[in-house]
C-alpha cells in the first residue's frame, strides 16, 4: 500500500444483539491507506457505512466493535479514551454524512454551526472564527458566503447544504475525511460540482479520503483505489481504473446490472448470489 500508512485496519468486526442472537455485521475487514482517495462500494447492508463509523467508534448500539489493529497515524484508536477521541473526531478525522437535512441543526445559523466545528478544537476570537467560516464557504464554491453564513438550514438547497457540511468538516483541517454517500441525495449536475470541490480540497490539503458509495461508475472515475464489500467482508480490492475489469463474480454482477444509455433497452440481469462469496476475497 503505502510506506507509512495513515490508517491501518486489521480484522475489524462489528457485532449486534438481535432477537435471533448475535449478528456480525462487519466480519474481518482489513485494509490500509495513505493520503489517497479510497472508495468503499457495495449494496445496502454490505457493511460499508458501519466500517466507516467504526473507525471513529461512533456505533453506540453495537454490542462489540473489535479489531486486531485500528491505528490512525500511529494512534491506537481502540485504546484511546473518550478525551483522546474528542481530540481526533472532527479535528483529525472528519465524517460527512449522506443527507444534510439530518446533520445540520435546524435552529442554528449556518455560520454558527461552522464556527462551532472550529471553536471546538481551536482557541479563536469570534471575529477570527467568523472570518475563517466565510473563507471556508468560499472554498466550497458558495457564491454569496455572507448570505449563507446568516441563513438557517431550511433556507438553502440540498446541494448547498452538502457543501456546508463539507465546509464544516474541513474547517478544522483534518488529515482524513470519511464521506458516507455525500452525493447520493443530489442531482447529477450538483453531484459533479460537489465531487470537484472535494477533489480539489483533498488534493490541495494532502488529505486521505474514504469515499463510501453504491455508485460504481462514480467511484471508478473519482477514487484511486476501491474496496468492494459484500456481507460484511471485503471481497475484492483493486485500483479504481481497473474496476470495470473486476474479477470477483459479485463485483462483475454489480457492474452488469448498471443500466446503459448507449444501446437498445435490455432487461438488467439478476445477481445470482453464491454462499461462498461470504468467505472469498480477491486482491
Amino acid at each position: 500500500m503505502t510506506q507509512n500508512p495513515l490508517l491501518e485496519v486489521e480484522d475489524l468486526r462489528v457485532r449486534f444483539d438481535t432477537a435471533d442472537g448475535i449478528f456480525e455485521a462487519v466480519r474481518g475487514v482489513s485494509f490500509s491507506m495513505g493520503r489517497e482517495k479510497l472508495g468503499i462500494v457495495g449494496e445496502s447492508g454490505s457493511g460499508k457505512s458501519l466500517t466507516g463509523r467504526s473507525i471513529l467508534r461512533l456505533i453506540p448500539a453495537a454490542r462489540e466493535v473489535v479489531a486486531r489493529k485500528l491505528v490512525f497515524d500511529g494512534i491506537d484508536l481502540q485504546g484511546a479514551d473518550e478525551k483522546q477521541l474528542r481530540q481526533i473526531r472532527g479535528k483529525r478525522i472528519s465524517l460527512v454524512m449522506q443527507d444534510p437535512k439530518y446533520s445540520l441543526n435546524p435552529v442554528m445559523t449556518i455560520g454558527r454551526q461552522i464556527e462551532e466545528a472550529l471553536l471546538t478544537h481551536q482557541r479563536l476570537s469570534r471575529a477570527e472564527a467568523r472570518a475563517k467560516a466565510l473563507a471556508m464557504l468560499e472554498a466550497v464554491k458558495i457564491r454569496d458566503p455572507e448570505r449563507v453564513y446568516r441563513a438557517y438550514p431550511h433556507e438553502i438547497s440540498g446541494g448547498m447544504g452538502q457543501r456546508v457540511m463539507i465546509a464544516m468538516m474541513l474547517i478544522p483541517d483534518p488529515d482524513l475525511m470519511i464521506a458516507d454517500e455525500p452525493t447520493s441525495a443530489l442531482d447529477v449536475t450538483v453531484q459533479l460540482q460537489v465531487l470537484a470541490i472535494l477533489d480539489d480540497l483533498v488534493t490541495q490539503r494532502g488529505m486521505g479520503l474514504i469515499f463510501i458509495s453504491h455508485d460504481l461508475n462514480l467511484v471508478a472515475s473519482f477514487c484511486d483505489r476501491v474496496l468492494v464489500m459484500y456481507g460484511g467482508r471485503i471481497v475484492e480490492q483493486l485500483a479504481a481504473k481497473d474496476l470495470m475489469n473486476a474479477k470477483h463474480p459479485y463485483t462483475q454482477g454489480l457492474l452488469s446490472a448498471l443500466p446503459r444509455l448507449d444501446g437498445a433497452p435490455v432487461d438488467l440481469p439478476t445477481l445470482n448470489r453464491d454462499p461462498a462469496w461470504m468467505g472469498e476475497t480477491l486482491a
